[in-house]
């Protein structure tokens, strides 16, 4: 199960550019789809608690996948095929990069590595759209939050937590009126 991890998270790192978010249908197709590891409802969690913790969000999700599966060593070997191929791509491209930066098709080349990153995390969202809660009160707080990150500028750190103690307060509220406790 270890080098299963291992090797699963290489190739969703070697064959994955742009980040976390464009790695998140990856992860999902991976995990859920082709190994079974996890639930396609679950991947939610998984971004949830990837997002919240420190660190880039791959690595975290990474992570928590391979300690749900297989404890210490499952986390370890999950993030470790998640982080070598960006390390020895980055190590490769840096220096070739300082040599051809300037030459047309490495130029050409990124524009279109932007493209399939921004087609990445487009596909991210709507999964997680899908997967969302759609009532009214997420719908003002994915606004409200939109707002504070985008146009005021606020930390996403702080956004998160606000957003977070806003769902705490909603529940408490719900569960009460319902008369649940």
């Amino acid at each position: 199960m270890v080098f299963q991890l291992f090797l699963t998270f290489l190739k969703i790192g070697a064959f994955t550019f742009g980040g976390g978010y464009a790695m998140i249908p990856l992860i999902e197709r991976e995990v859920c789809t082709n190994k079974k590891w996890l639930e396609s409802k679950d991947i939610l969690e998984v971004v949830a608690i990837a997002e919240t913790t420190p660190g880039p969000i791959a690595i975290n999700a990474a992570t928590f996948v391979g300690y749900k599966k297989a404890g210490f060593l499952g986390a370890l070997a999950a993030t470790l095929g998640v982080v070598l191929p960006s390390f020895l791509i980055i190590s490769a491209l840096s220096f070739i990069l300082v040599r051809f930066r300037e030459y047309k098709p490495v130029v050409y080349a990124f524009m279109g590595i932007r493209a399939a990153v921004l087609a990445l995390i487009l596909k991210a969202l709507f999964t997680m759209y899908k997967a969302a809660k759609k009532d009214i009160f997420a719908y003002v707080i994915m606004g409200v939050a939109l707002c504070l990150v985008a146009v005021l500028k606020i930390d996403a750190f702080f956004v998160i937590l606000g957003c977070a103690l806003a769902g705490l307060i909603y529940t408490v509220i719900a569960t009460r009126k319902a008369g649940r406790v």
